[in-house]
């Protein structure tokens, strides 16, 4: 990459950053990848900062078609990148060429997809109650409703999803969609493929005419960029994917503003999947096989990955758990993203093993520095709801198998967990009546359920969650996916009595925007 390409992008300028250095390394070799990004300082954080506070005015009121063009450019600038950009993922991730071009994909579908929540108006929720003069007692005045941008947002790339989830990822996506500035943090360990990211999100601002501040890109040596940015006030809300540690620092740090702010952080999750007696009696050889099979997808590096197997037992246990082994045998190891990640895993799997749970069987090893063998454990109900410490989640292809002798027993394990992204229910109709008696529990301990599958794949639709109870989210009321994400950036804004010649053009009476709008509490659509 060239020296202007190793630059931080603030406001549309190319700045060397000072503050320390960041390399990629490929998780492949251990090796140190070339060249270096200069960190920020709390100068340059301050300096994007403000850009985005200056063009956060002018683009909340940029029109639906033109945000919408927006956004279609930034995917088409992706697009444009070719093979340099995937290759450059491979190097730093260690994912696959398919699996990153298929990420490629989702990240400019979703783009793409906000463009047309845009253009739709449905997320601006207007709604206009006229005036009533002659109302008695009391006469009514004119009230009108519509959702505006809440300001700049600082977005932090995630580790395990190097495009769909970070510079120009889902938060960034739907931040320019509901009209805010965003300024990104990369993440450290794809310095390259973010850089590469980033600079077509600034061919399209500039190709578009939006201004400068609309996007900003910095680089951080350690985390203090993250502090500064978060800290600073002209950032209205945060947008983070990672860990419960980061994502919780930063929540400290946004609360104890003078104005705090939103933080949508998206943390941990170990997944609960039930396993009802009579779906393991009819196809528990095949439900083995699919499990062991997502456990061990992308090295198990996502955050719906299926960390506990909550087996209500009855016949066909026994084939289950042999089917699971042999699967987790047959796995060989994967490389994961990061060393730090991989050292994290090592200890996770080392605490299982401290804590006496039984080892159910373990994969493939490699001679690579940052393989990860799969590994599945197994112990009973009691031992987890007497050790808080079995239900920690742990990034990588491990999960424990808890048996539990009936409906009442596994009731108690779910009210002992926390807030999940997901819960998978296998069941069989036999198995309807044991299932409804637990669902009350199930709706307040996660943001997605599902049957008979298993979490890891998150559609980007309409009507997806990815979010959850604490602490898997820090707000269980917003989801990072689907285009109910734009709700996060967005606030409520009552005009009351305005003149017309001051009203948004989405409020006026002749609907110049074209677009769904509740009136007197009917949804009336344009004609």
């Amino acid at each position: 990459m060239s020296a202007a390409e190793t630059a931080m992008l603030i406001a549309g300028e190319r700045l060397e950053g000072t503050e320390g250095a960041v390399r990629g390394i490929d998780p492949r070799s251990g090796e140190t990848i070339e060249p270096a990004f200069g960190g920020a300082t709390e100068a340059d954080v301050d300096r994007a900062a403000r850009a985005a506070a200056d063009a956060a005015r002018t683009f909340r009121a940029t029109a639906p078609e033109a945000r919408a063009v927006f956004l279609e450019t930034i995917a088409s600038e992706i697009e444009a990148l070719g093979d340099a950009l995937i290759d450059r993922a491979m190097t730093e991730t260690g994912l696959p060429q398919a699996r990153l071009q298929g990420e490629r994909g989702r990240t400019c579908g979703q783009l793409r997809l906000f463009a047309r929540v845009v253009r739709d108006g449905g997320w601006m929720d207007v709604r206009i109650d006229p005036a009533q003069p002659d109302r008695q007692p009391l006469p009514r005045p004119d009230m009108r409703l519509a959702k505006l941008a809440i300001g700049p947002v600082a977005v932090f790339g995630a580790s395990n999803f190097p495009l769909a989830f970070s510079v120009a990822g889902g938060d960034t996506a739907s931040a320019f969609a509901a009209g805010c500035p965003v300024v990104a943090k990369a993440h450290s360990a794809h310095p390259g493929t973010s850089a590469l990211m980033g600079g077509a999100i600034a061919r399209a601002v500039a190709a578009c005419g939006m201004p400068a501040g609309t996007f900003s890109l910095l680089y951080g040596a350690d985390y203090r960029v993250g502090e500064w940015l978060v800290a600073h006030p002209a950032i209205k809300a945060v947008g983070f994917t990672g860990s419960r540690g980061g994502g919780t620092a930063l929540m400290q740090i946004a609360a104890s503003r003078p104005e705090p702010i939103p933080v949508y952080a998206e943390m941990s999750s170990i997944n609960p999947v039930l396993l009802f007696p009579g779906a393991i009696a009819a196809r528990g050889a095949a439900i083995a096989a699919a499990y062991v099979a997502s456990l061990a997808m992308g090295a198990g590096q996502f955050c719906t990955n299926p960390g506990l197997v909550v087996l209500i037992e009855g016949s066909g246990d026994t084939a289950f758990r042999e089917a699971v082994a042999g699967g987790i045998a047959a796995t060989p190891a994967a490389t994961m993203l990061t060393p730090g990640i991989h050292g994290a895993y090592l200890k996770g799997v080392e605490a299982l093993r401290a804590r006496g749970v039984a080892p159910l069987a373990a994969g493939g090893t490699s001679a690579n520095p940052h393989d990860a063998t799969a590994a599945v454990f197994e112990t009973d109900a009691d031992a987890l709801l007497a050790d808080p410490a079995l239900r920690d989640e742990i990034f990588g292809p491990a999960g424990l198998v808890v048996r539990c002798p009936d409906v009442a027993t596994a009731a108690r394990l779910l009210e002992g967990l926390e807030g999940q992204l997901t819960i998978a229910l296998h069941m069989e109709a036999a198995d309807h009546a044991l299932a409804a008696d637990l669902m009350p529990l199930i709706v307040e301990k996660a943001g997605r359920i599902l049957v008979n599958g298993f979490g890891t794949g998150v559609e980007v639709a309409p009507a997806m969650v990815h979010g959850g109870p604490y602490p898997s989210t820090s707000d269980g009321r917003s989801t990072s996916v689907g285009t109910l994400a734009i709700d996060r950036f967005l606030r409520p804004v009552c005009y009351q009595d305005m003149p017309e010649g001051l009203l948004p053009a989405a409020l006026r009476d002749d609907n110049p925007c074209r677009i769904p709008r509740r009136i007197d509490g009917t949804l009336t659509l344009p004609a």
